[in-house]
């Protein structure tokens, strides 16, 4: 008697006899595939590309692994795995089947969106890492793309669940452009200002940009396809419309940056009492200052020139002419100005005076620095104006400045 058995034979029958088992056990097949495929690329080709790009000398790589381009990519391999395998499963409804197929499938466009938009986000960031290109950002369109990409997956995964083709869903998006229009309008606004923007190269990463009406003064730290960020200077952050760059004015301060000058643009107000011919024993003295020397010595010859004229009275002041000591010290000024180390030589300098009104005669400083730095700028700013407050009393000149309850008192006292 023959007691082997065909274990094989009677596997086979137990399942045809419980088919709801052999479809549960299907399933659970599927689905272990499914699992085991996601940890072999994750845990193998995932890690293995990590190791890879870390040992490695460029630095793109690494950015497609901070992407995390590499971990959506490894979701591919379950959901193709499910996509296949559901076909596999003996005799499971064809409803239930389909419907997992097309989910799976669904997957997949989803799986490949997402992956593309990492791909996205890392050659931004690799675009952003070359310092020739730092300062004209693509992020406005990397983020349109992001935007266009969605809506594609949006259809395609609709049109998968399904089983329709996508040109239907796509005659349907006519009807709905009024709604689309009014959705996307601030990106669409957005997206043709950051055009304009980049192509007229308006504004960069690292320009100082001023905006009174959104009390924005500082550097641009990012550009986006709907904002633009600006660090204040108190270092608070101001988030500005892309588009509110072209509806309205702004001042970028580059310009100046780039020139490699910056103004200084100063008034000393003189008090007019103190305004008066220069002595003879003045212009000596003013003669011997190494900034005055030729200024002097050629002023007394067209001086001198101008009073030899026959009709010319010496003895009557309104007919001659005569130093004058704020003329000498608005000489003495600009020539301060002209061999400062820190003045630059090839921009205006100009020293002029204004219109006198109640708070006495301006003198301004108007001239440019060979630094654009702010902190150096304004200590250059502010020595050269300590440097002539103080020098102007030589000059037998005051500056002017309204009494303050000080000055009262003092004449108080000196009347009592």
């Amino acid at each position: 008697m023959d007691w082997k058995i065909d274990w094989q034979s009677l596997g086979l029958a137990w399942l045809v006899e419980n088919p709801t088992f052999a479809q549960a056990a299907g399933l659970a097949a599927v689905a272990a595939c499914a699992w085991i495929s996601l940890l072999i690329a994750r845990r193998i080709l995932v890690a293995g590309i990590r190791r890879f790009a870390k040992n490695s000398e460029t630095n793109w790589d690494d950015r497609l692994v901070d992407a995390q381009l590499f971990i959506r990519l490894a979701h591919l391999a379950p959901a193709l795995v499910t996509r296949t395998g559901i076909r596999m499963v003996p005799g499971l409804d064809e409803t239930i089947a389909t419907l997992i197929s097309r989910l799976a499938g669904a997957a997949i466009v989803l799986v490949i969106a997402l992956s593309t938009s990492a791909l996205l986000s890392a050659a931004n960031d690799i675009y952003s890492g070359i310092e020739r290109h730092r300062s004209r950002p693509i992020k406005g369109y990397v983020q349109l793309l992001k935007i266009v990409i969605g809506g594609v997956a949006t259809v395609l995964i609709v049109s998968t669940l399904f089983d329709k083709s996508p040109l239907i869903f796509l005659s349907g998006l006519g009807a709905m452009t009024a709604v689309l229009l009014l959705v996307f309008k601030d990106t669409i606004l957005s997206l043709v200002a950051s055009v304009q923007l980049t192509s007229n190269d308006m504004i960069r990463v690292g320009d100082w940009i001023e905006m009174p009406q959104f009390n924005a003064d500082g550097d641009v730290i990012d550009i986006a396809l709907h904002t633009v960020s600006i660090q204040n200077w108190d270092k608070t952050i101001t988030t500005i419309p892309t588009f509110k760059f072209i509806e309205g004015s702004f001042k970028n301060w580059r310009g100046m940056t780039l020139s490699g000058g910056r103004r200084i643009k100063r008034s000393l107000v003189i008090d007019m009492n103190t305004v008066r011919f220069l002595t003879p024993d003045e212009i000596e003295r003013f003669g011997s200052y190494a900034l005055l020397r030729d200024y002097i010595a050629r002023k007394r010859d067209e001086i001198a020139a101008y009073n030899a004229q026959e009709d010319r009275r010496p003895d009557i002041n309104a007919d001659i002419r005569r130093l004058t000591n704020v003329g000498t010290f608005r000489a003495y000024v600009y020539e301060y100005l002209r061999h400062h180390p820190k003045i630059h030589k090839g921009m205006t300098t100009i020293v002029r005076q204004l219109e006198p009104g109640a708070t006495g005669l301006p003198i301004e400083i108007y001239c440019f620095t060979n630094v654009t730095d702010w902190s150096t700028y304004e200590g250059v700013q502010s020595d050269i104006v300590d440097h002539l407050l103080a020098v102007a009393g030589d000059f037998g000149l005051r500056a002017f400045q309204n009494p303050s309850g000080a000055d009262v008192a003092r004449i108080a006292d000196a009347r009592g």
